[in-house]
């Protein structure tokens, strides 16, 4: 695992004559152009691909097969998580670094879980990025200092959740995330792909996980839960 704090001589892990080619998904056109530029001007790196929706990102990451795919974790039309999991079983070789502006505390692992080889928060500097990006092409797992520190002492300390939250499942937390962004049930299924009746199964299900007894205090937790994690980074 490399973290931050370790710089080692990135720019010769990868072969200069060789253009790895990235390709990035992210539904903010303006965050795909910011991340774009910053492969392009990489030595070494090519785009050969962006898309801003899930629809569509499997089939056209499978043609393409990019040595890395940079993968934005929420998606209007999906997540993130479930797409990793997709690159994943239909190629396993494509290597995945996932962004997010949510608590790295629950996302990182799961992200790594779900088979990306490396997390970053979205606020993290473009020369950690890049480093990252040049890691994980080297075939290594890429945290920042933080997030490896927590993630490492999880293990040490043989803990298997920190906070409640982290007991919902990745549907139920897309879910719960949602939820705490203000969309309604009918705009949740549309975004996850899910049927109304899926929906308000998993959010009687995230209800009972977390202790809560209708939808009012299931809303305020969520609500509080996404400002609170956006603070945290």
């Amino acid at each position: 695992m490399i973290c931050a704090g370790e710089v080692a001589d990135a720019a010769t892990s990868t072969n200069p004559k060789i253009a790895h080619r990235v390709f990035i998904v992210d539904d903010h056109p303006l965050v795909r152009r910011g991340l774009m530029s910053l492969v392009t001007d990489e030595p070494g790196l090519q785009v050969c691909g962006e898309i801003g929706t899930m629809q569509g990102a499997l089939t056209q990451i499978l043609q393409e097969r990019p040595d890395l795919v940079i993968v934005d974790l929420s998606l209007k039309d999906g997540h993130g998580l479930d797409l990793i999991k997709q690159v994943r079983d239909g190629n396993s070789v494509i290597r995945t670094l996932a962004l997010s502006i949510h608590d790295a505390s629950i996302f990182a692992e799961r992200a790594l879980q779900a088979g990306a080889a490396g997390y970053l928060n979205k606020c993290c500097a473009n020369e950690e990025l890049a480093l990252a990006i040049r890691q994980v092409l080297a075939g290594r797992i890429y945290l920042s200092a933080v997030d490896s520190e927590r993630l490492l002492r999880r293990v040490s300390q043989g803990e298997t959740s920190t906070t409640d939250v982290d007991k919902l499942s990745d549907r139920e937390l897309a879910v719960f995330q949602r939820i705490g962004e203000g969309l309604t049930t009918r705009q949740i299924a549309e975004q996850l792909t899910l049927s109304h009746k899926t929906v308000e199964t998993h959010r009687e299900r995230i209800k009972k996980k977390l202790g809560l007894t209708n939808s009012a205090t299931l809303m305020r937790r969520a609500v509080e839960w996404v400002l609170r994690s956006g603070e945290d980074q």
